[in-house]
């Protein structure tokens, strides 16, 4: 219902502003644009679903490997006292906790490929303990919380970015990002268990919570005590054993338990065929009501009206330059990757703004996109608190990344 209203808002404002330009500045190109762009996202949309349907196929070919032969179950066991607490409508030992697991691993290494199926699998697994088909579960929400406050460990992408718009340590906004997602997701949680009443204060998540801290903490003593060329390799090496480690283990595993690993993946790769093909028409909307919204120039302007605001506040606005960068994410991945390198551009990678765009695109994920195809591949219409909690996640987010990149590069 959420995405209802707020897709309907793109169109609308998009409607006033292009209008607006129109009748006080004769901008006779800003509703060619409008229309111009309503297809290239349908297409874009489309490409994108079309470019997830081998990978889909892949990752859920090796999840269904991975069930059969057990390792799904053994992860469930372990994760069981932490989810339970986090995901106390999901029965311990349930295999979707081990896939939310593969899904959050994959997410902190910054493979987003492999992480949207192993998501999606997720969700397959919560709709089937949902008893309310339309309506997002109380574990969906929160499951979808932790995916957009978008805990990442290694950036390597925008690392690469950086290396390639030539800033002299490409590698210096990996502990500001490190920092400004792990704020994210801390906030993220804590404000979905506040709306599910959801006990922090056990022992259990007090003690993984803390050592989460501890774990954030020693990755970032480590990695500042190497150089940037090595940091690269090392971000990318580990990210790329790991999930090798990951097929092979699997594999092993089901011949372990002499499973015909071959017909399973075969069969986990046709789900993920079928569900490639459903999330499009969700794709489709999100993306057009996005492409429509820039496109009428809604989006500059609620940039300069920030920076304005702050203006008048008294506060320095240099930094400014980034949030087209912030503000995206939320909406479009692409849009924002888009944002950061137009910053890096226009501004310098080296600058504040250059440098924290880079950290806004690393601190949170695309709530919206995520939200839509994953309540849209399980048929999910009613989705409660979750826009909520994820912009507020979004929002922690946003403000932890900011006060960090003052603190380092101001």
């Amino acid at each position: 219902m959420v995405l209802n209203y707020i897709w309907i808002a793109f169109f609308l404002i998009a409607f006033v502003v292009a209008l607006m330009k129109l009748i006080f500045t004769g901008d006779l190109e800003v509703f060619p644009a409008m229309i111009d762009s309503t297809f290239a996202q349908s297409k874009t949309a489309f490409e994108i679903s079309l470019g997830l349907t081998g990978v889909l196929a892949l990752w859920m070919g090796v999840m269904k490997i991975g069930e059969r032969g057990g390792v799904v179950n053994v992860m469930a066991r372990l994760l069981g006292p932490v989810f339970s607490k986090l995901f106390p409508e999901v029965p311990k030992g349930h295999p979707v906790t081990g896939s939310i697991f593969m899904n959050l691993s994959a997410n902190m290494l910054g493979l987003d490929n492999a992480a949207t199926p192993l998501g999606l699998k997720a969700m397959e697994q919560l709709q089937e303990l949902n008893p309310k088909k339309e309506t997002a579960s109380n574990s969906m929400i929160m499951f979808l919380v932790l995916n957009t406050s978008g805990l990442t460990i290694i950036p390597v992408s925008i690392l690469v970015y950086r290396a390639q718009m030539g800033a002299a340590q490409p590698t210096d906004v990996f502990i500001p990002i490190l920092m400004a997602t792990f704020f994210s997701t801390l906030a993220g949680i804590i404000v979905t268990s506040l709306f599910q009443r959801i006990n922090l204060l056990n022992r259990t998540l007090l003690l993984t919570l803390g050592g989460m801290c501890l774990f954030v903490a020693a990755v970032i003593w480590g990695f500042s005590r190497l150089d940037s060329v090595l940091m690269n390799q090392v971000s990318v090496s580990v990210a790329n054993i790991l999930l090798m480690t990951i097929i092979v283990g699997f594999i092993v595993a089901g011949l372990l338990k002499k499973v015909n690993v071959y017909d399973a993946f075969i069969e986990g790769a046709k789900e993920g065929f079928t569900t490639a093909v459903r999330i499009i028409p969700y794709l489709v909307a999100i993306l057009v009501g996005i492409g429509v919204f820039r496109a009428s120039g809604a989006m500059d302007w609620l940039i300069d009206g920030v920076r304005s605001l702050i203006a008048a506040l008294g506060f320095d606005t240099d930094f400014v330059g980034a949030l087209p960068t912030a503000l995206m994410k939320p909406l479009s991945g692409s849009g924002a990757r888009g944002m950061m390198v137009d910053a890096m551009t226009t501004y310098g990678p080296d600058s504040l703004p250059g440098r924290l765009a880079c950290i806004f695109q690393g601190s949170t994920d695309t709530t919206f996109y995520i939200l839509a195809v994953y309540f849209g591949s399980v048929g999910i219409r009613y989705t409660r608190h979750a826009v909520a909690c994820g912009l507020l996640a979004d929002l922690a987010g946003i403000i932890a990344a900011i006060a960090i990149a003052l603190l380092f590069f101001g």
